[in-house]
């Protein structure tokens, strides 16, 4: 691989949302982004996982408003530039325009791999405001490359300075990332950047970002920890390493990238980012990865088993925004036979409701013999009393 310069952008603190259910408070926005500065990493991602404006219902709420992690976030990096993402229809122009006002100077617009018509506006606000407008087509693997290279395309002719292949389901394999990067490259301009966003539901994630590079993608995303939606997402500090190792210039000192990592994204992250059998199906079916923590929760309410929930979200094609598909989906599964762990769950769990009652029964019965018994005591007594005494 020849010597280049490679843009790494950190997600954490978006695509990591989806990980902490969108829980994350301002002081840990602060903390992390103040960390990824100091390692050198050329720009931050805040948003809620599903782009500005997600905090809702059908995305799940932030706990934190976005205005205040965006500006926690600015106040912590010197250096850094502020990365945010839009979904149209999630957010809105005013949404970029709030954070704008707290510093944010690139604004990732993202849209489905087959609708890049409905960004126009977006895009040109950003750009006639100042901001740096990256193009994401997301679940880039729903498409062959001669269609992501049209979308592109449009994503270009708006304004858009770069354009990435989106793997939001984490289903592609390196060939599939070299094929789409390397269209993508020979088909836009020069001067428009092509990137690659890859979750490891396959393995792939780290692999999948040296492939795109290899093929002309400049700009890579990663998380620390690998902490996102699905099976996570390409680790910041093992693409820093590998690309130092490769001889490609990032900016990012690695041992400072892999302390961010340790000492302050693993101790408050929920949950291992592994590859475990869910993770695993949404690569395997293209399901998009954001979809995990809600096909869980749908499948703990309906007694159904996860991966069929995500292996007919793959069936059907759902893609990002049509969340409410899953609680459809669980609904009409058959309920899953209780496996071994979760039956000594509810056989513990009705042990603990019968010993109450149990307690309770044990405690009635000794109150009324202990009753009876000074009932039986005071007419003893009453009864060896001398008859001058009675009356």
């Amino acid at each position: 691989m020849p010597e280049r310069q490679v843009r790494v952008i950190d997600s954490t603190l978006r695509d990591g949302s989806h990980a902490k259910a969108h829980q994350f408070t301002a002081d840990q926005v602060a903390r992390i982004a103040g960390g990824l500065d100091a390692a050198g990493v050329d720009t931050v991602e805040v948003s809620h996982g599903d782009g500005l404006g997600g905090s809702s219902l059908q995305y799940g709420r932030s706990l934190e408003p976005q205005g205040k992690l965006l500006a926690a976030a600015r106040a912590a990096m010197p250096n850094a530039k502020l990365a945010v993402l839009l979904l149209p229809g999630v957010g809105t122009v005013a949404d970029l325009e709030e954070a704008a006002a707290h510093g944010a100077s690139v604004a990732r617009i993202a849209t489905h791999v087959t609708e890049a018509d409905i960004c126009e506006q977006h895009i040109r606000w950003a750009r006639d405001h100042g901001m740096e407008v990256i193009g994401f087509l997301m679940l880039a693997h729903m498409a062959e490359p001669p269609e992501l290279v049209e979308q592109a395309r449009k994503m270009e002719s708006y304004g858009a300075q770069c354009v990435y292949v989106t793997d939001s389901a984490g289903a592609m394999t390196p060939q599939d990332a070299r094929r789409r990067v390397a269209a993508l490259r020979r088909a836009l301009p020069d001067e428009v950047a092509v990137g690659i966003h890859a979750h490891n539901n396959l393995g792939a994630a780290i692999g999948n970002s040296l492939a795109a590079i290899e093929e002309g993608a400049s700009h890579v995303d990663g998380c620390a920890c690998g902490l996102g939606a699905g099976a996570g997402n390409t680790q910041t500090e093992v693409l820093a390493a590998a690309l130092s190792k490769l001889g490609v210039a990032t900016g990012i000192d690695v041992l400072k990238v892999m302390d961010v990592a340790e000492d302050l994204v693993r101790p408050i992250m929920d949950r291992p980012q592994v590859i475990d059998r869910a993770g695993l199906v949404l690569g395997y079916a293209g399901v998009y990865s954001s979809f995990l923590l809600h096909a869980e929760r749908a499948a703990e309410r309906f007694g159904v088993e996860v991966r069929e929930i995500l292996l007919e979200c793959g069936r059907r094609r759902t893609v990002g925004g049509q969340e409410d598909m899953i609680v459809d989906i669980a609904a009409g599964q058959e309920p899953r036979p209780p496996s071994r762990r979760r039956h000594r769950r509810a056989v513990a769990v009705r042990h603990r409701s019968v010993r109450p009652r149990l307690l309770a029964g044990i405690g009635i019965v000794a109150g009324r013999f202990l009753v009876a018994l000074r009932h039986g005591r005071a007419a003893a007594r009453a009864g060896a009393r001398p008859a001058g005494r009675r009356g």
